[in-house]
């Protein structure tokens, strides 16, 4: 088959969609709205499945979609590296390439360098790096992160930022903050304003009540589609974070869309929702249901244990995902011990469809006036756990 043979999936854009978040109903914190986009519509509080490097792992993105999802996660660290953004850009960008129907928001690549402490070097320009693929050197600043998110064709660009490491003494955590704040600037210069697209600011200041409301208002000064808060979940532990976020959502504007990044575990959610946070993103119901753990209304679950080797039970009797719908305990058990492909899928599959769940349910019962109601029965059955035995 020759290239002129290959067809790329044909991805209907609306340029006349513009960019906006519509509040539709709160109960206390909690926040209920839709962002709208050139690719469709994000109902809000909202789960974003990581898609690292063009995929998220294991998932056809038919079947992405199917577990409730609306919008997925790209790297653009990653796919700076490999395939490359002018690859990307070639093959019709991001969504066009792996048959995502619906909005994609990229990452600037900050957190991902940050973790690469040993390989980089930090100045005002930017960032300096070497590749943990092949030790080559790369050079990332603001116009250029935000010129390979457009060439990834994101729907919603992120502004390089330096996510502080955690502990950081005030200092350090003010002069990082500081300089993330003139990278948003320059972020804001560089990106292009189309239709339904939007830029985002990240609020840096480390575990600091003031440097956080200082980020938040010179952000907002700068002005931007939608506010990020970075610098956390990076073991602090859940009650700093909640500390901080009470901190830090009140100086963000109210009709704009609030993202906490990297988070986070299902009570990590909807402790955030409950402090006002829209949209999330975490590796960990993919990474967790590669290694047989799986999320579920009764707890955490490890399908490897043996007391799973025979039993009938599905994983979760309320979830509608083909694991728990088609399959045995002791059958995701054996799958699982034998190393099999289909293990990993399945159990992938549930713990999507179970953070979408979550986010269903939070989003209509905040509708409905009963988010406290609904999160306390959540956490009682975490709490409880998988105590029905055989």
């Amino acid at each position: 088959m020759s290239e002129a043979d290959i067809t790329a999936p044909h991805i209907t854009d609306d340029p006349q969609t513009a960019f906006k978040y519509d509040l539709f109903a709160t109960d206390g914190a909690a926040r209920r709205g839709r962002i709208s986009t050139a690719h469709g519509p994000v109902d809000t509080p909202a789960f974003m499945p990581v898609g690292t490097a063009g995929t998220v792992k294991g998932m056809l993105p038919e079947n992405v979609a199917d577990t409730g999802a609306q919008i997925v996660l790209g790297n653009t660290y990653h796919l700076m590296l490999r395939p490359g953004a002018d690859r990307v850009e070639r093959l019709g960008g991001l969504r066009r390439m792996m048959d995502w129907k619906g909005p994609v928001l990229t990452d600037s690549g900050g957190f991902q360098v940050m973790s690469l402490a040993a390989l980089r070097r930090m100045s005002e320009d930017g960032v300096t790096f070497q590749s943990h693929l092949d030790g080559s050197r790369h050079h990332l600043s603001p116009e250029s992160s935000i010129g390979i998110q457009h060439a990834l064709g994101s729907t919603i660009t992120m502004a390089l930022d330096e996510c502080t490491a955690h502990p950081a003494p005030w200092a350090t955590a003010a002069d990082s903050m500081r300089l993330s704040m003139r990278w948003a600037l320059r972020s804001k210069d560089a990106f292009q304003v189309r239709p339904g697209h939007a830029l985002f600011g990240i609020v840096q200041g480390s575990v600091y009540d003031d440097l956080r409301r200082e980020s938040a208002e010179a952000l907002t000064a700068i002005g931007f589609d939608g506010y990020a808060i970075g610098g956390l979940a990076v073991g602090e532990g859940q009650e700093e974070m909640f500390r901080v976020l009470d901190a830090t959502v009140g100086f963000l504007p109210a009709d704009r869309p609030r993202y906490l990044m990297g988070v986070g575990t299902p009570a990590d959610l909807v402790g955030a929702v409950g402090r006002g946070v829209d949209m999330f993103d975490c590796v960990m119901p993919t990474r967790s249901g590669r290694t047989g753990q799986a999320f579920t209304r009764h707890g955490k679950i490890n399908i490897r244990n043996a007391r799973h080797q025979d039993d009938p039970r599905p994983l979760d009797a309320a979830c509608g995902c083909p694991a728990c719908t088609r399959f045995s305990r002791a059958y995701l058990h054996h799958l699982n011990r034998c190393g099999e492909i289909l293990g990993a899928i399945l159990m992938t599959w549930h713990n999507i469809r179970y953070y979408q769940d979550i986010m269903a349910e939070m989003r209509a019962s905040i509708e409905q006036g009963r988010f406290g109601d609904a999160t306390a029965m959540m956490a009682d059955g975490w709490l409880r756990g998988d105590i029905d035995r055989l």
